[in-house]
This record gives C-alpha cells, structure tokens and sequence, in this order.
C-alpha cells in the first residue's frame, strides 16, 4: 500500500542538508506536529462556528452573518475578539482556583486527543498502541471540568448543570466504549493507524459502516451526547436552568468552553470518520488505480498526492458528519432527563453489549470479513 509522503524524514533530510546536526533536526521536529495541530484544530473550530450560523439561517429561512467579512466568515474571528477582551469576574462567593481550573480541564484533554487523529500513513502526531482507549481516558475527564466549574460558582443553577453534565457522560460513555470495542475487534489493534489500514484495499466497500451498522449509530448518538450538542444539552438547557455550569462565567473563561465543545465535536467526527468511514481511504483506491494506469507506487508525485488526498478526505468526511450535527441542532427537540439517562441505559447499552457479542460471533463463524 502506497503510505503516501513521510514528512518528519523529508523535515529532518531538509534540515540536515542544510547543514544543521542530526539530534538538532530531531529535536525541531518533536514540537512542530503539536504546534500545527493547535492551529488546525482552532482554525477548524473557526470554520464549524460559522457553519453553524450559515447552516442554522438556511435551515429557518434566514440569511445569517454576511457583513463581517465575504459571507460572514470573519464573525466567529469577531466574537472571538469580543470575549477576549471582555472582563473576566469571579463570583463573590466562588471558588477562585477550582472556578479558574473547571474551564481548563474541559479544554486541555480535548486538544491533547488530537495527538491520535491520523490524516494518512504517515501524517499523525503519535500512533500509539492504545490511541482509541487514550481518547476515551481524555473525553472522561472533561465532566470532571464541568462539574467542578458547577461546584465552583456557588450557585444552584451551575451545581444542576455540573451534575446533570456527570451523569450525562457516565450514561453515554458505557455504550461508546463497547460500540468502539467492536470495531477495534475487528481491527485487532487500538491504534487509528491499524484500523484505517484494516479498512483499506476495497475502496468504499471495505469500510466499516458496512460491517457495524448498529455501532455507527450508537456511536454517533453517544458522541452527540458527549459533546452536549442538542437535543443533548441537558447540562446547559437555557429554558431549564439558565445556562448551566457556565451561567457565572463571562470573558475568556466563557469562551473556553464554547471552544471545548467545537473542538470536542471536530475531534468525535474525525474519529468516527477514522473508525466507520476509511479513514484517509478514497472510495476508489488509489493505489490499484495507479496500478491500472501503470504509474509507479515510488513515483515521489504520486506520494504527494496520495497524501494531499488523504488529508482532504478525512476532513471532508468529518465535516460532512458536522454537517448532519449542526442540521440536527435545529431540527430535533431537546430530550428531558429522564429520557436521556433512560435512552442511555435500558436501550443505548443494552444494544451496544448485544452488538459486541455479535461482532464477536460473526468473528468467529466468518474471519476472512471480521478479522478474524
């Protein structure tokens, strides 16, 4: 399979043409993919801000932001500016430190998870042997951001919302968990390298929305709810108990989680366009297509493209699943509590643990089309 261009080699060749020492090229490298990735992932958020209010105008026959810039492209920039520079208060009565920590920890496990996102063969931060599992460690400890900024505000209010976002996740955590099982049973591997590579050869065929059907669905169910996109939005639910964790926030720190929850639902369909959909895999391979046109697998231009396309289609398909978020937003009704915990629990989990169990069966009877 053509692994497309290998950048840290061709970073590292560059520089030591240059006649900067070997360690000194390696050490330039370890920061710059982290570095990037940042960039991308807040240019990214940038993007999904105003395609949410252009989505959302088109959707109630308005025309939405069109003044700050060519189509309004500039006014998430602008609302950025605004709460950067309005003014940071702290409740009387709260909790300075923990009321200052809660928006960080909703924030920082969110951007670190980017570390496992790969965009081709060679094009991801760290391929670790347990990235999917590390990306369910770090998604769990974003409501302990949010319960603790509830916890902090001393109000009542804010206490409802943090508990709310607790529940929430331990609910909905469970049948993500074992519907991701699945497919890493199937891979035989917890590396997103490894499960895209599973998923290759075939073209559209062989990915895994064809083979887990049922855990496409939970997934995307229970990711919605993890990054509190309606009709999950109990944890805010402006009706019911004003704003939430956030009602005492304001300025920066109120920008935080706004910035938490886009990040969140970039990085959640980015995973699941990694788990269900192929990855970097175009729906024709490029590969036996070069082959029929008796192009060279080596060929340096071939690696070139093969790269540029890989990270085109892995941003297609998750904004492609943003997309459908953002038109459910403003489509479907918000639930009440008890139906979320009640969706959780007596459907999402039973389904999801009857899911793995057949994963398993089918692994077993067919090894050729399961992994086996």
């Amino acid at each position: 399979m053509n692994s497309g261009i290998d950048l840290q080699a061709r970073f590292i060749e560059s520089l030591t043409a240059l006649g900067i020492p070997n360690r000194a090229a390696k050490a330039l490298w370890i920061p710059l993919p982290s570095f990037l990735m940042i960039i991308a992932a807040t240019v990214g958020v940038l993007v999904v801000v105003w395609l949410e209010r252009k989505i959302s105008a088109a959707a109630q026959q308005r025309i939405g932001p069109e003044y700050a810039g060519p189509l309004g492209v500039l006014q998430p920039v602008a609302d950025g500016i605004k709460l950067v520079f309005k003014e940071d208060i702290i409740p009387a009565k709260a909790d300075p430190w923990l009321f200052t920590l809660g928006p960080v920890l909703v924030v920082l496990p969110v951007f670190v998870s980017y570390l496992i996102v790969p965009f081709g063969q060679n094009l991801v931060v760290t391929d670790l042997n347990v990235g999917i599992f590390f990306w369910i460690t770090l998604s769990s400890v974003v409501p302990i951001g949010l319960l603790m900024a509830g916890y902090a505000s001393n109000n009542k209010y804010s206490l409802l919302g943090g508990l709310r976002a607790a529940a929430q996740s331990i609910s909905y955590e469970i049948p993500l968990a074992l519907s991701v099982l699945a497919v890493v049973m199937m891979s035989n591997s917890l590396s997103t390298i490894d499960i895209v590579e599973q998923q290759s050869g075939y073209g559209i065929l062989g990915w895994n929305i064809w083979r887990q059907p049922v855990g496409f669905f939970i997934f995307w169910i229970a990711a919605l709810a993890e990054c509190e996109r309606l009709p999950f939005d109990l944890p805010e639910a402006e009706e019911e108990i004003v704003a939430g964790y956030q009602t005492e926030y304001a300025g920066m720190k109120f920008a935080l989680f706004y910035l938490g929850s886009y990040v969140n639902l970039v990085l959640s369909a980015l995973v699941f366009a990694i788990l269900y959909l192929g990855g970097w895999e175009s729906p024709i391979p490029l590969d036996k297509l070069a082959g029929w046109l008796g192009v060279s697998q080596d060929s340096s231009w071939l690696q070139v493209i093969t790269a540029s396309l890989g990270i085109t289609m892995t941003v297609l398909k998750a904004y492609f699943l943003i997309f459908i978020a953002i038109l459910m937003r403003w489509t479907v009704p918000r639930v009440r509590i008890d139906q979320l915990l009640d969706l959780g629990w007596k459907f999402l989990l039973p389904v999801s643990l009857v899911n793995l169990l057949l994963t398993a069966a089918l692994k077993l009877a067919f090894p050729v089309a399961f992994g086996g």
